[in-house]
């Protein structure tokens, strides 16, 4: 049997008035995970273990299976994968985001969604101006890019700032944990300041300006680790070949150190604009020549970033009619059976623009197996489903038995 997990990053929520007391999972029109809820399993899994902070790495690296006590080590080090930087010993990587400040205030974590074009020549622009034997910077995709420190002590405070829009962005920058890592920390915030300094009159971001755009006129780099220890799928679960299709270097780079191939869709953005056609295709196409594939879409991510109730919504019924339903469709015709499993890595909720770190709704539809009754597939129908509450690698054993 082929395994394919559809990921709705961030897709879980909570209840909002605007909905009449629904999620926007529970609001939308979801036929085809109705369907699978109805024809499978169900059940809510604990996708941020005890003591981490509920990011994407995190919550992408539990579905796969991870220990992360065991190997977490950021995610700068897993976007250094996903772009080929190969870490050396004592090199410190972490993600680097462009983000937005206005009046001392954060205003956002994104740069107003930058292009990957302009990024790329404020990135370059910067490297040159800050960059040394010790400090460099990488381009990645939009906002999110990548710094490597040789020599860095990890043992630093960061904020990342999707968590905190709107918020005094001084009150946020890097401390040290131990004394051994404030000079770590002075770097890091020197750092900050001078890209203030040099990106605000930086031409990208006076046409950005003109445009009546959010300037990108800060880094914000957070996140940091060590080249990590992961095993492949292949060794953990015995996968021979398997591949991952996202938009964001984060996921990418998770899928390079499980030993998955990492296939790339024109038009995949991470926003509610992504090719999701594109992407179902793909996965369909990876299905016929590899044993499992991770399919991982970010748009609810987004839209819950931004608070935005009508585009979370929009980005699940998407989710639905553009990528599940054509998958589904596909694999019920073939002769080779093909399970399908679709969740959330963690809620995003509109009314706090960040992630949480409550369990997450899943589904599990296998052909001919018997379905547990559930017939809807939101944060609060599963909880009647048959496997209760997942966490560890509960999850991806069961799916993949």
């Amino acid at each position: 049997m082929k395994h394919i997990i559809i990921l709705g990053d961030g897709m879980a929520d909570e209840p909002i008035g605007s909905l009449g007391g629904l999620t926007p999972l529970q609001y939308a029109k979801t036929p085809y995970m109705d369907e699978l809820a109805r024809q499978g399993v169900t059940g809510r899994m604990k996708t941020v273990a005890d003591g981490f902070h509920p990011g994407s790495e995190v919550a992408n690296m539990a579905v796969l299976g991870y220990d992360l006590p065991t190997v977490y080590e950021g995610r700068g080090v897993l976007e250094a994968a996903s772009i080929g930087v190969e870490l050396q010993p004592g090199d410190m990587a972490m993600r680097c985001n462009l983000i937005c400040v206005e009046e001392e205030i954060l205003k956002n974590h994104s740069a107003g969604h930058i292009t990957t074009e302009e990024a790329d020549e404020l990135i370059h622009y910067l490297n040159e101006q800050l960059g040394s034997e010790q400090v460099h910077f990488y381009t990645g995709v939009s906002y999110r890019h990548l710094l490597v420190i040789k020599g860095g002590d990890k043992r630093v405070a960061c904020t990342p700032p999707h968590d905190v829009p709107l918020h005094p962005f001084r009150p946020l920058l890097v401390k040290a944990e131990v004394p051994e890592a404030q000079a770590t920390a002075d770097l890091l915030n020197e750092l900050i300041l001078r890209s203030q300094e040099l990106l605000k009159n930086h031409p990208v971001n006076l046409r950005r300006q003109a445009e009546g755009k959010d300037m990108a006129n800060s880094i914000w780099p957070w996140s940091p680790g060590y080249r990590p220890a992961m095993r492949t799928m292949k060794e953990m679960y015995g996968i021979e070949r398997g591949a991952v299709i996202s938009a964001v270097d984060l996921i990418r780079g998770i899928g390079v150190y499980a030993g998955l191939k990492v296939l790339h869709v024109e038009g995949a953005t991470g926003l509610y604009d992504t090719n999701y056609e594109g992407k179902a295709q793909a996965a369909l196409e990876a299905l016929k020549e590899n044993d499992f594939v991770y399919l991982h879409i970010e748009a609810s991510d987004e839209a819950g970033h931004e608070g935005d109730v009508a585009l979370k919504v929009k980005t699940i019924e998407n989710l639905d009619r553009r990528a599940v339903g054509p998958i589904y469709e596909a694999v019920k015709q073939w002769k080779e059976p093909v399970a399908i499993a679709v969740l959330p890595d963690h809620p995003t909720p509109c009314a706090v623009r960040t992630h949480t770190n409550q369990p997450v709704p899943f589904l599990i539809w296998k052909p001919g197996e018997t379905p547990d009754g559930v017939t809807r597939f939101d944060e609060f129908a599963v909880a009647e489903g048959k496997y209760g509450v997942l966490e560890k690698d509960q999850f991806i054993k069961e799916f993949l038995a």
